[in-house]
C-alpha cells in the first residue's frame, strides 16, 4: 500500500470530510481507516479497557455522520476527532459509574476536569512533534535538564538542541491554540 505525504493526507482528509458532510458515506470509510487507531488509543487511555475502547471507537465513527457538520477545519481533523472521542469516552465512564446523589457533594475540585483535558491536549500536541523535538521538549520541561545536558544525552550540539527546542515549543503552542488549550498569560498591571 502506497503511503501518502502529509500534504496529500491532509487533502484526502478534507475531501473525505466534505464527502461525509454531503452525505457520501465513502468519506466515512476513509476517515475510519485513517483515524480509528488514533481514536481507539485515546479512548483506551481514558477507559483503560481495550474491549470497551473498541466499542466506544465504533460509536464515535457511527455518530460521525451526525456530528461532522461541527467540524469547521480550525484544527487538524485528527485533533478534532480525537477530542470528540475523548468526550465520548468520558460520557461512557460517567454512564458506567453512576454516582449516588449523596456523593455528588463530595466531588472535589471541578477544575480537575479542565486540568485533565488540558493535560490530554498537551499529550496530543507532543505526539504531533517529530521524535527529536519531542525528546528535547520533554527533557527540558518535564525532566528539567539544561540544554547542555540534553545535548550530551542526545549526542548533538547545544545550538541544535536550542533549535529543536524552539521549533518544538512553537509547534506545541500552535496545536494547543488550535485545540483551545493554550495557556493564558495575565496582562501586567
Amino acid at each position: 500500500m502506497a503511503t501518502l505525504s502529509k500534504h496529500q493526507g491532509t487533502e484526502r482528509t478534507l475531501e473525505a470530510v466534505a464527502q461525509l458532510k454531503a452525505g457520501d458515506m465513502s468519506g466515512l470509510s476513509w476517515l475510519y481507516g485513517t483515524f480509528a487507531a488514533d481514536v481507539r488509543r485515546s479512548v483506551a487511555a481514558i477507559i483503560r479497557d481495550e474491549y470497551e475502547a473498541e466499542d466506544v471507537t465504533h460509536d464515535v465513527f457511527a455518530k460521525l455522520p451526525r456530528v461532522i457538520r461541527r467540524y469547521e477545519g480550525r484544527a487538524p481533523f485528527r485533533c478534532w476527532v480525537v477530542r470528540v472521542a475523548r468526550n465520548a469516552a468520558l460520557d461512557h465512564l460517567r454512564a458506567r459509574h453512576a454516582v449516588p446523589v449523596a456523593e455528588v457533594h463530595a466531588v472535589a475540585d471541578p477544575s480537575a476536569e479542565v486540568s485533565r483535558s488540558r493535560g490530554y491536549d498537551l499529550c496530543l500536541a507532543l505526539a504531533e512533534l517529530p521524535e527529536e523535538q519531542r525528546r528535547v521538549v520533554v527533557m527540558r520541561h518535564f525532566e528539567g535538564l539544561s540544554p547542555g545536558e540534553i545535548a550530551t544525552r542526545m549526542g548533538r550540539s547545544e545550538p541544535s538542541v536550542h533549535g529543536l527546542h524552539n521549533r518544538g515549543r512553537a509547534s506545541v503552542r500552535r496545536t494547543l491554540t488550535e485545540l483551545g488549550s493554550a495557556p493564558v498569560v495575565a496582562a501586567a498591571h
